[in-house]
């Protein structure tokens, strides 16, 4: 499938007209044929080449009746870039990010994000939505601190405790600690089941349920969550209702296996129309 921020472009391409992505692939097995076949035709798509590296690729063996994870293998090069490859990636950033509306970084702390990558995007874009991920990839090392400025963030529970160096402490108090210490002017917490917190200005907070029927896969519910949501916050949403939407477009997210598909606009609209009623 195309995941990653592969997968997040395609969401979001199903809501906007015009979408442009940034992203870096690898001169040895750069699968650029297959990730072309598999983007939205809306999708404006700039790859930026790592040289001597491969095109990340995730495998995941499942149990074949649950959809389990049990385990996974990358195949990836999570170095420093190259000053030539840091300097094109670079000059890229540097003149999309301030022609569009909304800029959404999906960090997945493979290496891409330099600290100078970070630093245009902080300061060029005009909304700033990221998710700094940690995963099997990055060990713990990486967390949204490294971005001095955004203007929404969406993180899992457990990335929202790591933040904060707390694992059982109450959610509701980390995520006002957390949003007020780094000034996240706008923080989701996605929670599963339990659906997500949204904290505004450090110090408001509202819950809103989870909507999922049935659970075919979790994976890619997070970043779908994401694409939409920074939508939404650009706009001017308020947060109950931002939250709402969220969490309709993961209750679709998590009928897809992996990435197989992207969240169509047309059935989040049907849920939302059915649950409104």
């Amino acid at each position: 499938f195309a995941g990653g921020i592969l997968a997040v472009g395609n969401h979001v391409a199903n809501f906007s007209d015009h979408v442009s992505m940034i992203t870096m692939l690898g001169t040895q097995n750069s699968q650029e044929d297959f990730i072309r076949e598999k983007l939205n035709k809306r999708i404006h798509a700039t790859f930026v080449q790592q040289k001597d590296s491969p095109t990340i690729v995730k495998r995941r063996l499942v149990d074949g009746y649950f959809f389990q994870k049990l385990m996974e293998v990358y195949e990836m090069n999570d170095g420093l870039l190259s000053p030539e490859d840091n300097a094109r990636l670079c000059a890229a950033l540097s003149v999309q990010v301030p022609q569009h509306d909304v800029v959404i970084v999906v960090d997945f702390g493979h290496g891409m994000m330099s600290k100078e990558a970070v630093e245009i995007v902080c300061q060029k874009s005009r909304f700033l939505a990221v998710n700094a991920q940690a995963n099997a990839g990055n060990r713990g090392y990486h967390t949204i601190s490294r971005y001095p400025r955004v203007d929404f963030v969406s993180k899992a529970e457990g990335e929202v405790r790591l933040e904060a160096r707390d694992q059982r402490g109450d959610i509701n108090q980390i995520t006002l600690d957390v949003a007020k210490r780094l000034k996240i002017p706008t923080l989701a917490v996605t929670r599963g089941k339990r659906g997500c917190l949204v904290c505004t200005g450090g110090r408001d907070l509202v819950e809103v349920p989870a909507f999922a029927g049935q659970v075919v896969d979790r994976i890619g519910a997070g970043d779908a969550f994401l694409s939409i949501t920074a939508l939404c916050v650009a706009l001017g949403m308020p947060p109950e209702l931002m939250a709402f939407v969220g969490n309709v477009v993961g209750a679709q997210a998590v009928t897809i296996v992996g990435n197989r598909d992207s969240v169509q606009k047309f059935d989040v609209l049907r849920q939302l129309e059915t649950l409104l009623k």
